[in-house]
Formats: C-alpha cells, sequence, structure tokens
C-alpha cells in the first residue's frame, strides 16, 4: 500500500472546493499540492515546515502546477501551527494532513518529535471544521520514531469519543508506517 496516495484518496472527500486545509508537513510539497487543487482557486492551502528546502521545494511543486495564489509556505515547525493559522480560520479548516519523519533526499537527522506533533494536533483541534479530516502519516523506522508513533497513538485515544478514527497498516512489515484517518464528528 501506498499511504501518501491512500492519505490523499481518503481525505479526498471531506475537501470541499473554496475551503481551507493544513499541510502541517510540507516537505516536497505533494500533499500541499493535492490540497490546492482541492481547494481549488477561492480555497486556502497553509503548508508548513522547518526546513528552508521543503518550502522551497513546495512553493516550486505548486508554481509549476498554477496554484500558488491559494497556498501559504511558512517556514516555521509544526508545533507553532497555533501562531501562524489566522483566527478567522479557526472552525473552519477542511483537513490538516501531517507526513511525520524526515524530509526525503535530506538531512535524516532531522526528523519530527512527539512533543511538537503532540503540540501541532492540540493547536490544530479548534481549528477544525464539522465533519473535517485530518491524517497523520507516523513512520517507525526512523530515529524517534516509535516514540514519536506511541505519542500520536495516546494523543488518538485520549480522544476516541470526538473523532471517528481508522488506522492503516501492513501486518506483514513489522517497520511498516502507520497511517491514522480521523474524521472531526
Amino acid at each position: 500500500m501506498h499511504f501518501t496516495l491512500e492519505a490523499q484518496n481518503r481525505c479526498r472527500p471531506f475537501i470541499p472546493e473554496s475551503s481551507i486545509a493544513i499541510d502541517a508537513t510540507a516537505g516536497n510539497g505533494f500533499d500541499t499540492l493535492f490540497l490546492a487543487q482541492c481547494v481549488g482557486p477561492n480555497g486556502r492551502v497553509l503548508a508548513m515546515d522547518i526546513q528552508a528546502d521543503a518550502i522551497s521545494r513546495t512553493e516550486s511543486k505548486v508554481e509549476q502546477a498554477g496554484c500558488s495564489e491559494r497556498v501559504e509556505c511558512i517556514l516555521a515547525d509544526h508545533a507553532e501551527l497555533g501562531l501562524h493559522v489566522p483566527r478567522e480560520y479557526y472552525g473552519r479548516v477542511s483537513c490538516a494532513m501531517f507526513n511525520l519523519g524526515y524530509l526525503p533526499h535530506s538531512d535524516k537527522s532531522i526528523v519530527t518529535k512527539a512533543h511538537s506533533t503532540i503540540e501541532a494536533l492540540n493547536a490544530l483541534e479548534p481549528m477544525l471544521a464539522p465533519n473535517a479530516m485530518v491524517s497523520i502519516l507516523v513512520y517507525v523506522g526512523h530515529q524517534d520514531g516509535l516514540s514519536e508513533s506511541l505519542a500520536v497513538k495516546d494523543w488518538i485515544t485520549e480522544r476516541s469519543e470526538r473523532y471517528q478514527i481508522e488506522r492503516l497498516v501492513d501486518l506483514e512489515n513489522p517497520s511498516s508506517p502507520i497511517l491514522w484517518l480521523l474524521r472531526n464528528r
């Protein structure tokens, strides 16, 4: 299973035209571009990443696709999500995507961490619209991956009444990524 494509396929029905979406880990810009295409010309996507290289790659990708006017790229840790999302977007975010771990084809020592991911998820909650979708793709096979995965699982478990939860994993692969899909009730 290609988990990033699966995340996009599962999120697509929950992203109406002209809505607001967040890519909390812009990386190479694939999810940002996907979100920009879903929200359409009157929608808005906020894409964050802690690495300047990721922001540059993302800006280039959305510019090449003609979607740059609907995307704002922010060079910041996703833990600072609450500082960068305008208040008027609170309660209106239709989808948020997290693709945790490290930036492919880059410095693998720079990885997302449990504490910053949990801060980002906490900040995200009041931003979500009714029926919003959140995808969290967690990679357990890298430095800090297992501890981040356990922290995300605990965070989700504590909120089992708030979200409809789905967990996808390749059971035959012990280091399989885990895709969490949370639908706001």
